[in-house]
């Protein structure tokens, strides 16, 4: 019965279904107010003849919880934000998520994804220094490190690759030798692809990186990075190259990757604070101003470059706090705005899948499921304690058949393009038919629970719908459900278990809008 009351609600399904597009306007502090006019300005010159209608209560809050946690708000916190009719809650909604531990889970994924942080081939960086290196990345966005110190310790690291985590951002290039490592900063902290620059430019910033070397230890898969100051076949005194051509001398007791770090951060001429904010602004919106985030090139230019220019200025400005830009952008119009077209607006918030951990976390939550995920390093399994969050996976080879169905990255090239964001005619299969979803909601206490508190169609509705979609359902969806009659021994739990179906299987749910 599932499949055919599905047929019936979804075409009642529509992203921000039952919250009216009313004018909203935020009463950002006096910090922030020349951000927000700043950022429409500079979005005005794109040729937008209109700015966008604001986005509902409810698509802002689901869209906010998933941008910046990677979780949906629960029941509870939907029915709050929903019924609190003060001005400022957009704004004190986002202070409050910045603050909660799930950001640096979910924007730790996110980084792991870039910085390829995985046991196995073509990375191999082990367990014990995947998982070192994991938490560091974890613990540097816990703290809000300043995205420039987070570059420069990745970039001048050395030591033990067991003992010190952050080594393991050169040991993850594709090789040992100077270009390989010069390639993982380019693509990184650049946001270039160095296989593209011209052979001088690419020998130049090689060099940088000709007195690093690895040793071996005793103890297995252990590597110690070193910088051999006077190796490398170079002179006692040598100079080197940046990317914008400026030289800088060196003696035989320094390194010059330090000279390389100082200059990504503080040089004018260095792509470093734009590439930063191009990547927050891709991970928000969708689409990067540059796009693809990891391709600057002079014949990929940004598709509004004052706007470029103002947020790494802005980022840059703020000692590169992550969380102020966060900030900046998200009690903005422009990320408030409606993803839905209207005429002479063009939406800069693209529609598209919710990861492939996000969505299989949510929908735990939500039915109170397990996965299992397991790892085939070191032999013969590694298998992860129940419970654990998709987000939360410490190494790339811990997996699952459903995570990598649903297009999770296998991080081997470490490029954003890399996680599959469309949706495939397998996962549809699998959300439809395959029994890994039914039965999860089939076992699930926590809406077997709900029905049986509900006493009446419309309690039950409304429940599921703040659960699932975090908005109160429509009076033509509610009819649709009250019309719906289950051949089961327990109607109303049947009714449950078929909406809800319904609903995980919906355009609102599997996307972000």
């Amino acid at each position: 019965m599932m499949k055919y009351f599905m047929v019936f609600l979804l075409p009642t399904l529509c992203f921000g279904a039952g919250e009216p597009l009313v004018p909203y306007e935020n009463p950002l502090s006096a910090q922030l107010v020349p951000s927000r006019s700043a950022l429409l300005d500079r979005l005005a010159r794109t040729g937008t003849k209109e700015t966008p209608n604001p986005c509902s209560d409810g698509v802002f809050l689901r869209r906010v919880y998933l941008d910046v946690l990677g979780v949906l708000p629960t029941r509870e916190e939907a029915k709050a934000f929903l019924a609190d009719s003060s001005s400022g809650k957009r704004e004190a909604l986002i202070e409050q998520l910045l603050a909660r531990p799930e950001y640096a889970d979910f924007w730790g994924m996110r980084w792991a994804d870039i910085l390829r942080i995985k046991s196995e081939f073509p990375v191999n960086l082990w367990p014990n220094a995947t998982q070192a290196y994991d938490a560091w990345v974890r613990s540097a966005l816990r703290t809000n490190m300043p995205y420039s110190e987070f570059a420069r310790q990745l970039i001048t690291a050395s030591g033990s690759n067991f003992r010190v985590p952050q080594v393991n951002f050169l040991r993850a290039a594709d090789g040992r030798d100077p270009e390989s490592l010069a390639a993982v900063v380019a693509r990184v902290f650049m946001g270039s692809r160095m296989s593209g620059w011209p052979l001088d430019r690419r020998s130049d910033c090689a060099a940088i990186f000709s007195r690093v070397g690895f040793k071996k230890t005793r103890e297995w898969k252990e590597e110690i990075l070193v910088s051999e100051v006077g190796g490398g076949g170079l002179g006692p005194v040598c100079d080197f190259r940046f990317p914008d051509g400026t030289t800088v001398r060196c003696s035989a007791a320094a390194d010059p990757r330090i000279a390389l770090a100082e200059w990504l951060i503080a040089s004018p001429k260095s792509p470093f604070a734009a590439n930063g904010a191009n990547r927050i602004w891709f991970w928000l919106f969708g689409r990067g101003i540059v796009h693809e985030p990891d391709d600057f090139r002079p014949d990929n230019p940004p598709s509004n470059p004052a706007l470029l220019e103002w947020l790494a200025k802005q980022y840059a400005t703020n000692h590169y706090d992550t969380k102020q830009l966060l900030r900046i952008i998200l009690n903005s119009g422009t990320y408030q705005a409606t993803s839905i077209p209207s005429r002479g607006v063009t939406p800069l918030y693209e529609v598209r899948r919710v990861e492939a951990e996000v969505l299989v976390d949510a929908i735990n939550r939500i039915t109170g499921g397990r996965d299992e995920y397991s790892s085939m390093i070191p032999e013969p399994f590694t298998f992860i304690p129940e419970g654990t969050q998709a987000v939360a996976l410490p190494d790339g080879s811990i997996t699952s058949s459903v995570l990598e169905l649903l297009g999770r990255p296998p991080r081997d090239t470490g490029l954003l393009s890399e996680r599959l964001s469309r949706v495939t005619t397998a996962q549809r299969l699998q959300l439809l038919n395959s029994g890994h979803i039914l039965r999860k909601l089939e076992k699930s206490r926590a809406l077997g629970g709900l029905a049986g508190a509900s006493k009446d169609i419309p309690s039950m509705a409304d429940a599921l719908y703040l659960t699932i979609l975090s908005r109160h359902p429509t009076p033509d969806e509610l009819a649709v459900i009250a019309a719906h009659q289950p051949p089961a021994k327990s109607p109303m739990r049947q009714k449950m278990l078929d909406v809800a179906w319904a609903l995980f299987n919906s355009p609102e749910f599997l996307f972000k809008h």
